[in-house]
């Protein structure tokens, strides 16, 4: 699978760390910057990972930032994209099982970098459950043509 990876300067070290981890995966990381701890608007880096998987031109992303929280609302405004915060395993097991997450937004300061492969797994492994969830993300899809 091809994964986009995406930082601001506060997520940089995480973001180095989770291409190591898509590698020893299995996966293609598409870095998408930025590459340095020098000051960055981070929506222009989680813009970039989300619209590449917007486009197709990769299979699904990860973006980092401190908290976590300003590149998962960055991505969220590209259409198509279902982004998701996930701090733990299950938190990226759910929102890929219920939500069809296809951007995983990660938080260096959050983290726990001894479950980093884990949550990378959980979001990269687990396939939408679809059943009842398929009728919710409808509504997403059609609230961003409104």
């Amino acid at each position: 699978m091809k994964v986009a990876v995406a930082s601001d300067h506060r997520g940089v070290e995480l973001k180095e760390k989770v291409k190591q981890l898509l590698v020893k995966l299995g996966h293609e990381p598409v870095d998408c910057g930025t590459n340095s701890k020098e000051s960055v608007d981070y929506p222009d880096f989680g813009l970039k990972a989300a619209r590449a998987v917007a486009d197709g031109s990769v299979d699904r992303a990860v973006t980092i930032c401190w908290t976590g929280n300003g590149m998962n609302i960055a991505a969220n405004k590209v259409k198509g994209i279902r982004a998701g915060l996930a701090i733990n395993a299950e938190m990226a097991y759910l929102t890929r099982l219920h939500n069809d997450a296809n951007v995983l937004a990660l938080s260096q300061k959050y983290t726990p970098e001894d479950q980093l492969e884990e949550v990378l797994k959980s979001f990269l492994d687990t396939e939408f459950e679809g059943g009842r969830h398929i009728a919710r993300v409808e509504k997403i899809k059609q609230a961003e043509e409104a």
